[in-house]
């Protein structure tokens, strides 16, 4: 059998679109002469839908889709996810399904049994688990379909299992011969290594081929690097689509011949990934949301640097608007480093001083105010100001304004609050300091994009005279791992002691942590990268009394 893997970027909830895009790839499918082809998870829908799924309508339009799918797709069998009820008197109202329909029949339906409730994902908030693994036979072959997480639970692959059952293993007692996973699988660094040798692992282990469909592209802060592969018998990849963009590949069950030419290319590194991931995430958060332009501060320093980038890559040099706002702390260098910068991307860079409007209300709120020695609330002024500043130009412009701040500075709360934490897409909010400063060497690999000396110069907020972030930061090479611990590890402070870090300075980097929750709460949305990014996945209550320093009785 023939089977395209399509790998499409839905919108959430326009079913319009989607129905668009589900034909269109339907269409090149035929023209390549497949039998079936294969779309991802809640394609319909797109994911994740997440409340819109308590409005009636909302189901209901997606089923008029399907029905309006299976109506007009002829000539080619189709695997796609969608959103079904539950017409039972007990349990949730709705099944994450997926239908297998051809020539105006509905084949067979698969409903999702193991419903992830972690990190970002709530299906058990909405879903209720389907209750039976039954393979289907078609065209010669008795597929078992599988949703996302049901192929997750291999008791030989997941070292802690939180499932007391594997559908895979269920379908191939069933007599399935061919498994096929649709998928919204999110990007994060290092995933992919540990999903190909999942997937590999598991069609060596029941000599079967494997079809591996997922999503693609950025809904809100979650990100799909796509992947989609094909395995054969052996746990080899036969087909594997492009990461990050919207791509067809195709797997002959019986003839691997040649396979090579749906083997497409995919990024070489983890930096590029989240580099690729950022550019994607941007693009779609702000045109999925409405915008056709963005507008950021530009400051002279690595941050407003890279994500000036990355709105130029991900919306043309034309749609990027860039702003600097020196006050009497911003050296020189940092005012022609911005300039120079914004030359080398093409896009427009406007100069509003701020310098009159600092002394001014500074004085007005604090009439001890001095110039050479400025409190953190008059630090913090110059930061609000610049924040009004761009959403001033976000207003007139009708553009998304992005901020700027990375994941060492939001983790530790070495940001201001309605200053340059203002925005609507938090763009490198999930990248730490380190990894900045890596993703800025590889842009520059292929062009001096980022001024050398913006990649060289000590990182200064410059809000005072002769101001560092090591002032009142550790060396990021040293916050950075402390962090990774706590955040995304979820290391303990002994532990982190035990990392042969200073006790003193883990305690002091852990309150800060836990005591900044509150301005986390009120940032704006951060593309995720990372395996625990601040946000939905990450939720801690603002008040509480755990610090992790001390415990009972210490």
């Amino acid at each position: 059998m023939k089977i395209a893997i399509a790998q499409i970027n839905p919108i959430i909830g326009d079913f319009n679109h989607n129905y668009d895009k589900i034909m269109n790839f339907a269409d090149r499918a035929k023209q390549l002469s497949c039998d079936l082809i294969v779309f991802s998870e809640l394609v319909i829908t797109g994911y994740p839908p997440r409340d819109l799924l308590e409005k009636k309508d909302f189901v209901e339009a997606n089923l008029k889709c399907l029905n309006k799918l299976i109506e007009s797709i002829h000539g080619i069998g189709v695997i796609c996810g969608f959103v079904d009820k539950n017409p039972g008197k007990e349990g949730k109202g709705l099944y994450n399904s997926a239908a297998l329909f051809e020539n105006s029949v509905l084949l067979h339906k698969v409903k999702k049994r193991l419903l992830p409730n972690y990190d970002v994902f709530d299906d058990g908030r909405y879903f209720e688990p389907g209750l039976s693994c039954e393979s289907y036979t078609y065209k010669g072959r008795r597929i078992g379909v599988t949703i996302c997480e049901d192929i997750w639970n291999d008791r030989d692959i997941i070292k802690k299992r939180i499932y007391h059952l594997d559908p895979v293993s269920l379908l191939i007692k069933d007599g399935a011969d061919l498994i096929i996973n649709i998928s919204a699988s999110p990007f994060y660094v290092g995933k992919n290594r540990l999903k190909t040798d999942m997937l590999g692992s598991i069609a060596r282990k029941y000599s079967v081929p494997l079809i591996y469909a997922n999503q693609v592209g950025g809904n809100d802060s979650i990100l799909f690097d796509g992947l989609s592969a094909a395995f054969d018998q052996y746990g080899q990849i036969k087909a594997r689509a492009r990461d990050f963009e919207e791509d067809i590949v195709v797997f002959d069950t019986e003839d691997s011949k040649g396979f090579e030419e749906n083997l497409h290319s995919i990024s070489g590194s983890d930096t590029e990934s989240i580099l690729k991931a950022l550019i994607m995430g941007t693009r779609d958060y702000a045109t999925k949301c409405g915008f056709s332009k963005v507008v950021l501060g530009l400051s002279g320093g690595i941050d407003s640097a890279m994500t000036a980038y990355i709105a130029t890559k991900a919306m043309g040099h034309k749609n990027v608007l860039a702003v600097s706002m020196p006050s009497m702390y911003t050296s020189r260098e940092n005012i022609n480093d911005a300039e120079k910068l914004a030359k080398n991307l093409g896009i427009e860079l406007k100069e509003i001083p701020i310098e009159s409007l600092f002394r001014e209300f500074a004085r007005l709120v604090s009439p001890s105010f001095k110039e050479s020695n400025p409190t953190v609330a008059q630090q913090n002024i110059q930061a609000r100001i610049r924040g009004t500043i761009l959403m001033a130009f976000s207003n007139m412009h009708g553009s998304l304004l992005l901020s700027t701040g990375n994941k060492s500075e939001l983790s530790v709360g070495y940001c201001t609050l309605y200053g340059d934490m203002s925005g609507g897409l938090a763009v490198i909010a999930d990248v730490p300091k380190t990894i900045v400063y890596d993703i800025a060497c590889f842009i520059n690999s292929e062009k001096e994009y980022i001024p050398q000396r913006i990649i060289e110069k000590t990182p200064s907020a410059e809000l005072k005279p002769d101001q560092t972030d090591q002032d009142d930061l550790p060396p990021y090479e040293i916050l950075d791992p402390i962090l990774n611990g706590y955040i995304e590890d979820l290391k303990g402070i002994d532990e982190l002691v035990e990392m042969r870090f200073e006790r003193s300075l883990v305690e002091d980097v852990v309150r800060r942590v836990d005591q900044n929750e509150y301005k986390r709460r009120q940032a704006a949305p951060a593309l995720k990268v990372t395996s625990k990014a601040f946000g939905d996945g990450r939720r801690y209550p603002l008040a509480q009394g755990y610090t992790g320093i001390r415990g009972l009785g210490d």
